[in-house]
């Protein structure tokens, strides 16, 4: 298949749907990594054509929604500054931090900027060069090589006024964290194929042996989807616990030597933070100390944050899986798209905007029979 549509065909749905629900002999629970996957299950309601056996839990894979509220912070305070202009994409701009936001901060008077690649914010500190032009950058390892590369750009240039505020997560690392959870139900993962386009699959196999878990790689189209749960539950049946590549179109095993060349030059791995999860070793990255000129904040040196988290939004036990997300009392009253308690109610990506968006505002509905996915 060579086409989008091709990848929303109602009868190969149908076909694959017939397999599953042919494989499937107990229940198993299975998790999507990736934000865009969960919009893509919840706008086509994979999960209600599947098999009762079949369940699939929405795991913490929205960069937004795990930008911790810290950094949120930290970014409010520095775009508040008078010499900066502050560049981030628009989905981050209505992020709650703790009482304001982004666009609260453009409201009283700070620059801050929507643009559509780093590239754009160097520019504008190139136009600008007696202004501190400073980047959002977060994200998994889909956005940190451009990012990456326009710190090296910025270094080569000599452009002393762009700094980068870094806030990039790692996704093997999160699938550990999950898997040790003591609450854990998942026993099996859909790995981001965005993600291993770039890192390949190099350390999926000792999670998957270590923790005896299939892992398969997908897409982001409904047949995309329905191969990889089709490939996972038949796995699962068998007693296996393999890596399996079903978006060949875009992953190779080795990723973007590339772009993992750059990231290894520009960063350096960390501990980070995730929003509503905590700590998770070696889970994030950071620039590394050659670059750290770069870094917005060691250049601004904000301290002094305290954040508090809305006592009613319950987004850190949807992010780990533990709750569906209109299961929290908040959801679709106190919290909506327009009053966000939340990052995962406010992000594109976010389970909570998903559920929202496609009506699923009340208890999960009856499973429908299989008949389109379009």
């Amino acid at each position: 298949m060579k086409y989008i549509d091709e990848f929303q065909d109602p009868d190969l749905a149908r076909r694959l749907l017939d397999r599953i629900h042919a494989t499937v002999t107990r229940p198993w629970a299975l998790m999507e990594v990736c934000g865009g996957q969960t919009h893509t299950i919840i706008r086509h309601g994979i999960d209600q054509l599947l098999p009762d056996e079949v369940e699939l839990i929405h795991g913490p894979g929205c960069p937004v929604c795990v930008t911790p509220l810290e950094v949120i912070d930290k970014a409010l305070e520095i775009a508040s500054r008078p010499e900066v202009i502050f560049c981030s994409f628009g989905d981050m701009l209505r992020v709650p931090g703790t009482g304001r936001d982004l666009f609260g901060v453009r409201g009283e008077g700070g620059d801050v900027r929507v643009v559509y690649s780093p590239l754009d914010a160097l520019r504008i500190a190139q136009q600008n060069p007696d202004r501190q032009v400073v980047f959002f950058g977060i994200g998994f390892e889909t956005t940190a090589p451009p990012n990456a590369m326009t710190v090296h750009q910025a270094r080569k240039l000599g452009i002393r006024n762009f700094s980068l505020l870094v806030s990039h997560v790692r996704v093997p690392p999160a699938i550990e964290a999950i898997m040790r959870s003591p609450d854990c139900r998942v026993q099996a993962f859909l790995a981001a194929g965005h993600v291993c386009s770039v890192m390949g699959t190099g350390e999926y196999p000792a999670l998957a042996e270590r923790h005896r878990v299939p892992i398969v790689v997908t897409g982001f189209e409904p047949l995309d989807i329905l191969e990889g749960v089709r490939r996972t539950v038949e796995q699962l049946e068998r007693g296996e616990h393999t890596v399996d590549n079903a978006y060949p179109r875009a992953v190779r095993a080795e990723g973007n030597p590339a772009a993992r060349a750059m990231l290894d030059d520009v960063f350096e791995v960390t501990d980070r933070a995730w929003r509503g999860i905590g700590v998770i070793p070696r889970s994030g990255w950071r620039l590394a100390e050659r670059y750290r000129e770069f870094d917005a904040e060691h250049r601004f040196s904000v301290h002094g944050i305290d954040t508090v988290e809305p006592a009613a939004c319950r987004a850190g036990e949807v992010l780990q899986g533990l709750l569906k997300p209109h299961q929290c009392e908040a959801f679709g009253t106190v919290c909506t798209p327009r009053t966000p308690l939340g990052a995962t109610m406010v992000s594109s990506e976010g389970a909570c905007a998903a559920y929202y968006l496609y009506r699923r505002l009340d208890a999960a509905p009856a499973r429908q029979e299989a008949t389109s996915v379009v």
